[in-house]
């Protein structure tokens, strides 16, 4: 679950992680008062949107040579103008894709004289099982590039579970961002907190891009990207009242109240499979096959007929979908479930694109006679690679 940037550095300012102070308006009426509680006489005006790049980001409404999604004010004027042009708009950046994401809330934050941009992030490193720190003397600039370019300027550092931020790891990332004097000690006491933070919260990850070192010497977060574990979120009822849905997609939410694993991509086949890895390979073999998925979508292994009812409904709801494969195979999710589920929705919800099916493992000839008896126009498939290459065809055909 992601969080805006204003309610990250609530939840970090909790632990003592230096953030500036700022204010969250959901209209520009409120802009003139919120920057009035702040000190000035610089004021940043940020978009709160799930997603990066906002800064270079531009605004669909507003011309090619209008400011992109975080703008400088000088004075309390400059922010309520800048309130009325960014609320209600639509922001692209590199992350949110052509649609873009519409700015309903942002946040008004105290302006910084800046020294130097820093990067500094926490992740689970998979590759040893641990959460890690990443730094870099770049900051300000996608880590991605970074990486690629100059991967030499990042360090990363994974942290010993039982020891936690040692004085000689703190004393690590110092020297990997070239911290001196006053920012050092802010960086010693710092790196320990966000670590902290990022445990007891189940964070899967915490960005600060950039961690800055201002004029007058003193680190502060001048920005914080937050996701959680879904997983985990149980333990905290305190972070799932952050949510805003209205950054989410419709059938991603509604995924999740089926309990569902679905992630709304931009293809035009919807896949519903069980199991993970074989979501990602049906995936894969989609683009093999010269289409794109419309969805990630996991049943899980124990999914019942209303479950795969929901998610079927789910997949035709998208405008997008002009084909659908059901491609699973039956462990502890049996083949006469599924098939049980696609007919109930197929007959509740109609069935205007072409659907391929590919049934394996327990009780596959039963579902297979389901599916056969129904009377639905199901195209039949006997393995992954035919039942791609039809779907694919049955699709490109339909163009």
């Amino acid at each position: 679950m992601n969080i805006h940037e204003y309610q990250a550095k609530a939840v970090l300012k909790e632990y003592g992680a230096p953030v500036a102070e700022g204010v969250a308006i959901f209209s520009a009426d409120e802009a003139e008062a919120a920057a009035k509680k702040l000190p000035g006489p610089l004021w940043v005006v940020k978009s709160q949107i799930h997603a990066g790049g906002r800064g270079k980001g531009k605004f669909k409404e507003l011309g090619a040579d209008a400011k992109g999604g975080v703008r400088l004010a000088f004075s309390l004027e400059e922010v309520v103008t800048n309130a009325k042009e960014m609320l209600g708009n639509t922001l692209v950046t590199k992350q949110t894709g052509a649609a873009g994401k519409v700015v309903n809330r942002l946040y008004i934050e105290d302006g910084a004289d800046i020294e130097r941009e820093l990067y500094l992030s926490l992740l689970v490193d998979r590759t040893v099982g641990q959460v890690a720190f990443v730094a870099s003397t770049e900051g300000g600039v996608d880590i991605e590039t970074v990486a690629e370019e100059t991967p030499e300027k990042i360090l990363t550092l994974p942290i010993d579970p039982d020891a936690g931020v040692t004085e000689e790891a703190a004393s690590k990332l110092c020297d990997a961002l070239k911290l001196e004097g006053e920012a050092r000690a802010d960086g010693m006491k710092i790196f320990p907190v966000l670590y902290k933070a990022f445990v007891e919260k189940d964070m899967s990850l915490l960005e600060v891009n950039p961690l800055i070192v201002m004029k007058n010497g003193r680190l502060r977060l001048l920005d914080a990207k937050v996701s959680f574990d879904g997983n985990a979120l149980f333990r905290h009822p305190e972070i799932v009242e952050l949510r805003d849905v209205t950054e989410e997609d419709d059938k991603e939410i509604e995924a999740s109240k089926h309990d569902l694993a679905y992630v709304a991509l931009d293809g035009d086949i919807g896949c519903m499979v069980n199991g993970a890895g074989l979501a990602m390979a049906t995936m894969d073999i989609i683009k093999l096959y010269g289409a794109e998925p419309a969805n990630f979508l996991d049943v899980g292994g124990g999914a019942s007929k209303e479950k795969v009812t929901a998610a079927f409904k789910i997949i035709t709801a998208d405008p997008n979908v002009k084909g659908i494969l059901v491609n699973i195979f039956g462990g502890i999710m049996r083949c006469d479930v599924i098939a049980e589920g696609v007919v109930a929705a197929v007959k509740e919800v109609g069935l205007q694109v072409p659907l391929v099916v590919r049934l394996e493992g327990t009780n596959v000839q039963l579902g297979k006679d389901i599916i056969n008896n129904s009377g639905l126009n199901v195209i039949a498939a006997d393995d992954l690679d035919d039942a791609a290459q039809k779907i694919v065809a049955a699709v490109k055909g339909g163009n």
